[in-house]
């Protein structure tokens, strides 16, 4: 995997999702695996945004 590009420490671990019809989304994010960088970088609705703040889903 890719060593993250903000702390140089961690790698970037693909997340997949699946969308409102059930089609998977392959590679939606890609998180740091440092607990302490917590950089992200993510596809919503065709946007690309990072830096976002994590947190746990409730679901």
């Amino acid at each position: 995997f890719p060593v993250c590009k903000k702390c140089g420490d961690g790698k970037l671990l693909p997340l997949s999702d699946y969308g409102r019809d059930g089609a998977p989304i392959t590679f939606k994010a890609w998180v740091c695996a440092n607990p302490s960088c917590g950089f992200n970088i993510r596809i919503d609705n065709g946007e690309i945004s990072f830096g976002r703040p994590l947190g746990q889903s409730l679901k």
